[in-house]
């Protein structure tokens, strides 16, 4: 309790010097902005909590016997935590064999989203050619297209070029994607032009620009959108479904995979195990990269 009243009185004593933000430290002397401030923070206290709860009701019930799980006693917490269900889960769902699936199909969507949309917003953001203006509203159009009218053109589109089956369109369609493409051009348009000019002096030429300067330069974007794509095809169900969705177990991708065992009477009585294995990836992902997957937000709609 000390502990707690101490770091509450240091918080306090931070308003006074507070210099950033929609209020500084002369607002907080007046006890009605004080107030709302901690009323804000307990506010922002809740909604965390909401949003962590179902994660953590999920992650505690899955150790849980199925008996346990649909008891009419319910308990929070399991009454014995039971490691061996996940062993059992992956065994027999051959996890293995899905996840080095899952990471083909992510492996791809990076390098076509990265190389894809990279490429484009250097030619859009940089060469400009002729014509370069007509090419942008159409990205932009096809960005406002819900991907739920999309997707059956696009499996038709598939399936004429015999692609139905393999992992290939995954790759193309998670990578090429709208809004990476917009991320790559507005970092392009801040880069120092002088940096270009001095390259194009020296006798590069546009591609060697782009592979010596440019690429260099956006590492940061790069890496974000390398994380974009990545949670997409990761977390993405219907258009797997629709394209290896009639493959053998052993080549279903991860999202696949679980909407088909959840039918299975085998597996359905162990599917929290197999949800809580699937987000693993994911919140580890996450956890690393969340400072440039924030900062990306925030920027993505600022202008200098």
């Amino acid at each position: 309790m000390r502990l707690v009243r101490k770091n509450l009185a240091k918080s306090t004593r931070g308003l006074h010097s507070k210099q950033n933000g929609l209020l500084n430290f002369s607002d907080y002397k007046k006890k009605r902005n004080v107030f709302s401030y901690w009323a804000l923070i307990a506010l922002l206290i809740i909604f965390v909590l909401i949003a962590l709860l179902p994660i953590f009701w999920l992650f505690v019930s899955s150790f849980k016997a199925p008996n346990e799980i649909n008891s009419v006693n319910y308990t929070l917490f399991p009454k014995e935590w039971n490691f061996a269900q996940f062993i059992e889960i992956w065994e027999k769902c051959g996890l293995t064999d899905v996840f080095l699936n899952t990471f083909v199909v992510v492996i791809g969507a990076v390098i076509c989203g990265v190389v894809f949309n990279s490429l484009l917003a250097y030619v859009i953001a940089i060469l400009k050619p002729y014509g370069y203006k007509v090419v942008h509203t159409l990205v932009l159009l096809a960005y406002m297209i819900p991907s739920a009218l999309a997707i059956y053109p696009l499996v038709k589109a598939i399936d004429n070029v015999h692609l139905l089956g393999t992992y290939i369109p995954l790759w193309f369609v998670f990578g090429a994607n709208a809004y990476y493409y917009l991320l790559f051009k507005n970092y392009f348009e801040k880069m120092p032009k002088s940096l270009i000019e001095a390259a194009r002096m020296d006798g590069l030429s546009n591609f060697r620009i782009f592979m010596k300067v440019i690429l260099p330069l956006a590492r940061p974007i790069i890496g974000v959108v390398a994380i974009f794509a990545m949670t997409a095809a990761y977390s993405d169900y219907l258009l797997p479904y629709m394209v290896i969705g009639n493959l053998k177990s052993e080549n279903w991708t991860l999202m696949v995979a679980i909407f088909n065992f959840s039918s299975d009477k085998d597996v359905a009585p162990h599917i929290l195990q197999l949800l809580v294995l699937s987000i693993i990836p994911q919140v580890i992902i996450f956890i690393i990269f969340q400072k440039q997957i924030m900062n990306t937000s925030v920027n993505s709609g600022m202008k200098e």
